[in-house]
């Protein structure tokens, strides 16, 4: 049976949008979707009054906005099973605690109360860098996250060790009929001494081979258990973060690795998935590796 995918909400506007491109993600890949929204309320009991005796306002606004995002889901498309849950629980503990029974965490890029002007709330950011599945994070431009682009886009690691990205990565692409772009990025250290011109191109050459057989040794058993999926190579020197913010710009999803290191906690994400978060156009997935 396959994992229900999950969005967290907290009836903002980026969790609406989420809600939105969730109902659209279930659909593709014919799963279930639970809304799931996380609030405190009993910490504001007292503090707010209420016209229901046997529960705080709190509660009663939890109900609200889960009945709401759930009226909502079923609008969008009637066809996709849909359900929703308040839990009196913070944010991040619930979404990590449903994470290792979902196909994926679908959340927005700001949740209410955050301050503005910022890049990325900080409950998404906790859960992508911590879930134990795919986290998607719902940001950019309209046109990105509508899927106008007909392109997915996977930032490819070590070969050994990025499988994971590049299987989910080649599932998108698969489900939306689209075209994935494999990116590996590479570099020519200037510090290196060379001693004529023709040294040093033969070594950016030499490096870009090498990234064009990363990029192969990755993609190969996935590509072809998935024939139908257009796969493009593209092997671009530059920094990571940097060229993958580059690949983004026209495209419906970009999806990278954060590796998992058993037995360390906290934020486990490197320089390149912190700055797709934060900065890219479009909607951005982190999938977990191990180490």
């Amino acid at each position: 049976m396959d994992l229900p995918l999950f969005v967290g909400i907290d009836g903002s506007d980026s969790s609406l949008a989420a809600v939105d491109w969730a109902v659209d993600e279930a659909a593709r890949h014919g799963l279930p979707l639970h809304l799931v929204h996380a609030s405190l309320w009993e910490t504001y009991e007292r503090a707010q009054p209420s016209f229901h005796a046997d529960r705080s306002a709190g509660e009663v606004m939890a109900e609200h906005i889960v009945a709401s995002c759930t009226e909502r889901a079923r609008l969008r498309n009637p066809e996709v099973k849909v359900s929703g849950r308040a839990l009196p629980e913070d944010a991040v503990s619930a979404l990590l605690r449903v994470a290792p029974d979902a196909f994926a965490l679908v959340t927005g890029s700001r949740g209410r109360g955050e301050v503005a002007g910022m890049l990325l709330g900080s409950v998404s950011l906790a859960v992508a860098a911590r879930a134990v599945c795919p986290v998607i994070v719902i940001r950019g431009a309209e046109p990105n996250r509508r899927g106008s682009f007909g392109r997915v886009v996977v930032g490819v690691g070590d070969p050994t060790g990025g499988t994971a990205a590049v299987r989910f990565a080649v599932r998108e692409a698969e489900v939306r009929g689209c075209t994935l772009t494999a990116v590996r990025a590479w570099r020519n250290p200037l510090q290196e001494p060379v001693d004529h011109m023709l040294i040093a191109d033969d070594a950016a050459r030499l490096r870009e081979e090498r990234a064009s057989t990363a990029l192969e040794d990755a993609l190969r058993e996935t590509v072809r258990q998935h024939p139908r999926v257009d796969v493009r190579r593209q092997p671009v020197e530059g920094p990571g973060h940097r060229v993958l913010l580059e690949a983004s710009a026209d495209a419906d999803l970009i999806v990278v690795g954060a590796q998992r290191r058993h037995g360390r906690f906290g934020l486990q994400l490197g320089r390149v998935a912190h700055t797709l978060l934060h900065h890219a156009p479009c909607p951005v997935a982190v999938v977990p590796q191990s180490a």
